[in-house]
């Protein structure tokens, strides 16, 4: 097998394909390349056919730390559980890919995507897809390939279409639109916008399906050339369940019964009487007919379910719970459902019910990230879960699935746009929708819950986002766009469109189509029905809750930013985070440094003023001419030190402590005593002298040598001896105020500059 290598430029960026050099036991393998990035991907098929009556496609992506040089955190030292990041791309690969096989196929199929490099320029997750459908067509396996998947974004200064873009343009697009398919028709679609509006999203699905063409034709271009240094593909042939139409006639010989079960609107209800009806057709088969047909009687019983719900839409216009086509099911709204959390929000649409809770805390509780790409956290969580109650089941509650990870990421995208920037609300914030009753559309239930708990909290959104899934049922020759789609529309219909947005546009989109037939003349029908629909739903939400509350809740940790200069950090800080701590501690404030010199502080009651209040008298530089009430902390032959701010003593020598000459200091000052005394000087080193104001008259028995009155170069020189050589001013001896905090530069931080970030709690 001779290695066959492939390199071509389109839109811009330059891309390789190979294959014949790596993981050739693989049914089929291909290396893929946008820039350095490099993923492998592999395909394997197995021998035998499964007894399934579905088609058993797993994709499998595999982030490696190594691709970008480092080494994984915690005791084991190697790759764990896949990361959102990497489950979302596995979906991406697997969405577009599973409609593209032939009905009937049965044998077990895993696509295995290695990251090998990733440059931390050029994205690796579109160019897996390419690479899967170049595997599945060297390995020659029937799919209706080639497929590819591209990234469009938009130019901020051009306004032009960009495909494929880096990490540095999709930060500067307000689009980021990943589209997948074929050169004829589009299979998926996901989307994250910056309120763009229908026509522009249109615009950039055309403009994508062209690039998707582009992309089909270098496959096709790289087979050629692979047959002729190879020798032609080995197409295999793989049996298929084959339809009998005798189980299909006896079964469709019940359609009328079919259409009654299905017309019923309560979900559970319809559920049952179809069940029964499944039970009942099945039993009219002997037991040596069912062991014979175990495949063909669920297919042909789903088929006839299917024919039933889709010929009822496009006959008589009326869906399976009476509903035109355009109909919204009925909303209910609540705001503030849950006391002491800090937002919740309870959406309800027909029989989908979603609780979304907020939750607030500091930007260090933001979550970090460690994949391949050169993102290192979020601000924003969004999490969903769907446990099996809400659908009338039991089932194993655990880790969430690939849907449940994608649901809650979809919901994210909607917000991420209106959320307000953490210079004006510094928080961390985590939202997390508690699906309690399902059928269809839960993600955009969740959007609209979560919406109302971000409001419900005080979190000054831009604008209200509500959410839509839209539907598609080709059938007789009859296409019908669905607004608001529930359980068995998206189960059995064409297409499942789910879109987000404000009333200014869109902003998120995700897609899966089944059909076809799907036209952009369609999707503009689709876009502009979702966008009516959004709006019905959006005006429900503000009846209830019309703008965020003007604070957050009581419960909820109040944060202020104060900033410090970049030179004071390592003060605020203190000697191995002794300062920062002690603040902590005593006031039970949160604070978070970073390397800019903000300072977030947070907590409840008035933690949060005595700390920001600490903050500012440790940074504080004390000018001429300012007066304070200070301690003494020190006294030497030559005068006292007096603290004036944490951290900040000054110098009253020994002439100005009273009137008259003063033969000790201790005559007329002790440790510990008060002093109002006003600055005379700070010196380009920071050191501080002071006056006394309202000098007493020195004691009688005070008296000395004449040259007690004035000191001066020698007593200067005995002064350096007490100045904090890490910050040029005087400081006091430890044994004399072993409370205090006093930042010096320990022996460990030299050369170290100043640290990036320091928090304790």
């Amino acid at each position: 097998m001779a290695l066959v290598t492939r390199t071509f430029e389109l839109y811009g960026k330059t891309y390789t394909l190979e294959s014949g050099e790596l993981a050739k036991q693989a049914t089929g393998a291909a290396l893929v390349k946008q820039g350095d990035t490099t993923a492998l991907t592999t395909v394997v098929v197995s021998k035998e056919r499964k007894n399934y009556d579905f088609f058993p496609l797993t994709v499998d992506f595999n982030e490696k730390l190594y691709a970008v040089g480092r080494i994984p955190g915690g005791f084991l030292k190697r790759e764990g559980r896949a990361s959102d990041k990497g489950t979302l791309t596995a979906r991406m690969i697997d969405r577009p890919i599973r409609p593209s096989f032939p009905d009937g196929f049965r044998n077990e199929v895993q696509i295995v995507v290695t990251t090998l490099v990733a440059d931390q320029t050029n994205p690796i997750d579109v160019i897996s897809t390419m690479g899967a459908s170049l595997s599945l067509t060297l390995g020659g396996v029937p799919f209706e390939g080639p497929l590819a998947c591209v990234r469009i974004g938009r130019s901020g200064d051009s306004g032009e279409f960009i495909v494929n873009p880096t990490y540095e343009e999709i930060e500067a697009s307000d689009l980021d639109l990943v589209l997948a398919g074929t050169r004829d028709f589009i299979s998926m679609v996901e989307a994250g916008a910056d309120e763009i509006s229908e026509q522009d999203m249109l615009a950039a699905m055309e403009f994508g399906q062209r690039a998707i063409g582009a992309f089909c034709d270098e496959q096709l271009a790289f087979v050629d050339q692979w047959e002729r240094e190879n020798g032609p593909i080995q197409r295999r042939e793989y049996p298929l369940d084959e339809p009998v139409p005798e189980v299909h006639d006896r079964i469709f010989t019940h359609y009328d019964e079919m259409a009654a079960a299905l017309a019923d609107a309560d979900k559970l209800s319809r559920v049952e009487k179809v069940a029964d009806l499944k039970a009942r057709i099945t039993a009219e088969f002997t037991e040596e007919e069912r062991i014979a047909w175990e495949r063909e009687i669920p297919v042909n019983l789903k088929k006839l379910e299917k024919q039933a719900m889709r010929t009822m839409v496009v006959e008589t216009g009326e869906r399976v719970d009476g509903r035109r086509a355009d109909e919204i099911r009925p909303i209910m709204v609540k705001d503030a459902y849950l006391p002491l959390v800090h937002g919740s929000g309870l959406f309800q649409r027909g029989q989908t019910q979603v609780l979304s809770v907020l939750a607030l805390g500091m930007l260090n509780e933001s979550q970090r990230l460690d994949t391949i790409e050169p993102v290192e956290g979020k601000r924003y969580m969004h999490q969903y879960n769907f446990p099996p109650f809400s659908t009338g089941e039991t089932g194993r509650m655990g880790a969430p699935k690939r849907r449940e990870i994608g649901h809650g990421h979809l919901a994210e995208r909607a917000l991420l746009p209106v959320l307000p920037d953490e210079s004006e609300f510094p928080y961390a914030i985590r939202v997390v929708s508690e699906v309690l009753e399902s059928n269809g559309s839960s993600s955009m239930a969740s959007t609209c819950a979560s919406c109302l708990a971000l409001m419900d909290g005080g979190v000054p959104i831009k604008r209200p986002v509500s959410g839509i899934a839209m539907g598609l049922i080709q059938e007789n020759g009859k296409t019908v766009v669905l607004s608001d789609i529930q359980g068995i529309e998206d189960f059995l219909g064409d297409m499942d469109f789910k879109v987000t947005g404000t009333e200014r546009g869109i902003t998120a989109l995700q897609m899966d189509n089944k059909a076809t037939g799907l036209t952009f003349d369609i999707l503009r029908q689709a876009l502009e029905q979702a966008r009516a629909g959004r709006a019905f739903i959006r005006g429900k939400m503000v009846d209830v809750l019309p703008e965020p509350r003007s604070q957050t809740r009581s419960t909820a940790p109040r944060i202020v930013s104060v900033s410090v200069p970049v030179d004071k950090i390592r003060e605020v800080i203190g000697s191995g985070g002794k300062v920062i701590r002690g603040i902590q501690d005593e006031t039970g404030a949160s604070i978070d440094i970073q390397e800019d010199g903000t300072v977030y502080v947070g907590g409840t009651g008035t933690s949060v003023e005595d700390a920001v209040e600490r903050i500012k008298l440790i940074v504080h530089v004390p000018e001429p001419g300012e007066e304070f009430t200070g301690r003494v902390v020190s006294v030497q032959p030559f005068g006292a030190f007096v603290s004036l701010l944490p951290g900040k003593d000054g110098l009253l020598h020994i002439s100005r402590v009273a009137q008259g000459r003063v033969d000790k200091v201790e005559d007329v000052l002790n440790i510990g005593d008060e002093v109002r005394v006003r600055v005379l000087e700070v010196d380009d080193r920071g050191k501080i002298s002071l006056d006394r104001i309202g000098k007493p008259e020195a004691p009688a028995s005070s008296g000395g040598h004449d040259d007690r009155a004035r000191r001066s170069s020698s007593d200067h020189e005995r002064v350096r001896s007490h100045e904090d050589h890490g910050h040029g001013r005087p400081r006091s001896t430890s044994e004399h105020d072993g409370d205090r905090d006093r930042p010096r530069r320990s022996p460990g931080d030299r050369g170290c500059g100043v640290p990036r970030r320091h928090h304790e709690r």
